[in-house]
């Protein structure tokens, strides 16, 4: 057989080969999404996605701009469009110091994931995202060196935890937490609902942070990550060491 000769390898593995019969299934409407059977995993694919993207995308996007509106031209006697450049140009280089933290969020996800599984990852991740917004929201109450030392600290926390956490988990359970046969549609549809918020964030962003402020919105971003952590808790689908052709098939 022509499969033979293709996984032909020393010490021989698989020592036989057998094909499945041929097995059609009917195609999925994307309302089958919706079913009894798998509102649970679309539920716990696109609703923390979709938090997860306002606050990763507002403060991802929008970090120079609430670092300009908390520590930079409020805070100082502006007397020429230099001294609003320099800084605007501070902000950004704290912005560009904060993001470090992404990085090593993403590579302590890769490396306890399979340890802990994407679930509590997401849960814990949700809780640190509240904990570090709440810290940012802190500052608005302080000034000078206090404030400064907690905008940046909670910005840090909030970064490494997303990329630990939602950011990344949320790809990750899209793409497992559905039965085979509807798979591809959940996680397309988790996806598209997911860009909702990051495109709402985008246009929404910047003129709620006019009309209420930094500390209202950052409130508000605390509300939504701590809304995220509940749903992922109360729709769970664990599937850390499962065989994903196993999800959603019927008990044997």
């Amino acid at each position: 057989m022509q499969i033979t000769r293709l996984l032909a390898r020393e010490p021989a593995y698989p020592k036989t080969v057998e094909l499945a019969s041929d097995v059609t299934h009917a195609r999925q409407s994307m309302f089958a999404l919706f079913s009894a059977a798998n509102i649970r995993a679309t539920v716990l694919a696109s609703v923390p996605w979709f938090l997860q993207d306002l606050g990763t995308y507002g403060i991802g996007i929008f970090t120079p701009t609430i670092l300009a509106a908390s520590i930079g031209h409020k805070t100082d006697h502006v007397r020429n469009l230099a001294d609003l450049i320099s800084n605007d140009e501070l902000a950004a280089k704290g912005a560009a110091l904060i993001d470090l933290l992404l990085i090593v969020g993403i590579v302590s996800a890769i490396a306890l994931v399979n340890r802990f599984g994407s679930i509590r990852l997401q849960i814990w991740g949700f809780v640190g995202c509240a904990t570090g917004l709440l810290i940012a929201a802190a500052s608005t109450y302080s000034t000078g060196a206090a404030q400064t030392f907690l905008i940046f600290s909670g910005f840090m926390v909030f970064n490494f935890m997303t990329n630990l956490g939602p950011n990344a988990q949320t790809y990750l359970l899209a793409g497992e937490v559905f039965p085979t046969r509807v798979r591809g549609s959940g996680a397309g549809f988790a996806a598209a609902f997911a860009k909702i918020g990051a495109v709402t964030t985008a246009f929404m962003f910047p003129i709620l942070l006019a009309d209420i402020g930094t500390r209202q919105l950052l409130f508000i971003l605390v509300a939504a990550s701590l809304l995220g952590a509940l749903i992922t808790f109360l729709f769970r689908i664990d599937t850390t060491g499962v065989n994903l052709e196993e999800i959603g098939a019927p008990a044997r």
